[in-house]
Formats: structure tokens, sequence, C-alpha cells
């Protein structure tokens, strides 16, 4: 199967605050050959700022999609990565932009990805992060780590650019299951771990967060999703006093 990076990378930005970073994003994308830009929420498209900074690129800003969350921004891809500078508790194995170009390449020909950017000053939270396969950061001085959003988005399409070039991607990648299919199973598993005392309700995210890097880990397909959902649902069953079918 051969496909070409244009049309399945997607950049998306979270809540960004100033029309001009988004302006220059679209130029960042054009110059790297990246086509198409995804907003959750956040400033005005349509502003001076962000036409002035877009220069030649003001198609992107044109046809740019608006979303209400990360999560339908990422509902139809298989490979999103979460762009941070944070290390913490909750937050998974980190890789370079390079390792991260590696990982998209082994698995474009069958599925979309996705770039996330969180908002200019604070970043994605911690769910917002827990909702992406792989997490990323770019390596900074110890001094002064925090980057311009546009200049985040120019290194990671500069290095998708130089990894996987401007034609198209070969191989046999196989298709992993998408966001809303992991979301969905992530969703029934909360609900049947908390039925049967497995969690805590109080903060249930606390082991949830773990599991949902352990499966991603995993990189399930859309038949291994299933597997996953039809095991919850017997638990449901059986923690309705339910002993198992007929002649089992």
């Amino acid at each position: 199967m051969t496909v070409s990076m244009k049309n399945r990378v997607s950049v998306v930005l979270v809540e960004p605050q100033s029309p001009g970073n988004v302006g220059m994003v679209c130029r960042a994308m054009k110059n790297m050959g990246l086509a198409e830009l995804r907003i959750v929420k956040g400033c005005s498209l349509d502003h001076p700022e962000a036409y002035k900074f877009a220069v030649s690129a003001k198609d992107l800003l044109e046809t740019a999609r608006i979303f209400p969350s990360l999560e339908e921004a990422l509902a139809d891809t298989e490979l999103s990565v979460a762009t941070t500078r944070r290390h913490g508790k909750y937050r998974q194995e980190i890789f370079s932009p390079g390792e991260i170009v590696a990982k998209i390449a082994a698995n474009l020909a069958g599925n979309r990805a996705a770039l996330v950017f969180g908002r200019e000053d604070s970043g994605l939270t911690t769910d917002e992060l827990s909702l992406c396969r792989w997490h990323a950061t770019i390596p900074t001085s110890a001094e002064y780590g925090s980057l311009n959003l546009a200049q985040a988005v120019l290194i990671f399409c500069y290095e998708l650019f130089t990894g996987l070039g401007e034609g198209t991607v070969g191989g046999d990648a196989r298709t992993l299951a998408g966001s809303a299919a992991q979301e969905a199973l992530f969703g029934q598993m909360e609900r049947t771990l908390l039925r049967i005392g497995f969690l805590n309700p109080q903060n249930p995210d606390h082991i949830m967060r773990t599991v949902r890097r352990i499966f991603s880990r995993a990189e399930l397909d859309d038949r291994e999703v299933a597997i996953l959902r039809g095991m919850m649902t017997q638990i449901d069953w059986a923690a309705d006093g339910f002993q198992g079918k007929k002649g089992q």
C-alpha cells in the first residue's frame, strides 16, 4: 500500500491563544508539505494577524477544521502524538521528534496520524495527554525549555518532511483501532472496573491512566478492541450473578 504523507498527517492545535501563532503554524506546515490543520476551540482564525503571518499559507487557515473537543478532533485517527515538555507521574514514555517519526513511518500506510500541540501558556492537560497514543518532546536547554508554538510545530513537521518526504509512504502496516474505538473501550473498562470495585470511585483516573498506557503500547486493532469489550461485557454479566452460558 502506498499513501501520501500530506493526506495522512494532521496538525491539531488545542485552544491556541494567538491568531498570529496560528498563521505561523500554517506557514510552517506548508513549508514542510502538510495540509490539514485542526483546531480545538481557541482564538478566532478570521483575524488580520492570522492572515498576516500565514503569508502564502492562507489556504490552510481557510480550510482549518474546528472541533469542540480534542477527543472529537482525534476520532478518525489511529496514530496520535501529544507534544509536551513536562515529565510527570502520569506521563508515559516520552519520545524525541525523530523517534516519533520512525513510529509514524512504520504505521502510516494503514493509518492516519495527528500531531497535537497544547496552549501557548500551559500546554496540554493530563487528561488531554491520555487521549493520545504516544507522547513526544523536543530536547532543549534545562535553563529555558519553552518553545513558541509555531517553532515547535515547525520542528516536528521538519522531522516528518526529512524522514518521510513529500512523496508517498509504502508498506503494509496493519490498521490500528482508531481513537474513537479506543475511547469507547476505555470508557467501558472504567465503568466495569468501578462496578466490581477494582477502581477507587473517588479517583478512578489514578489506575485508568496506567491502563491506557498498557493498551497504547499494545497497539490494538479493531478485532482486539472488540474482544476486550466482549470481555468487559462478560464481566458485567458475572457481576449480576450470571454464571456463564448454558453448558459451560
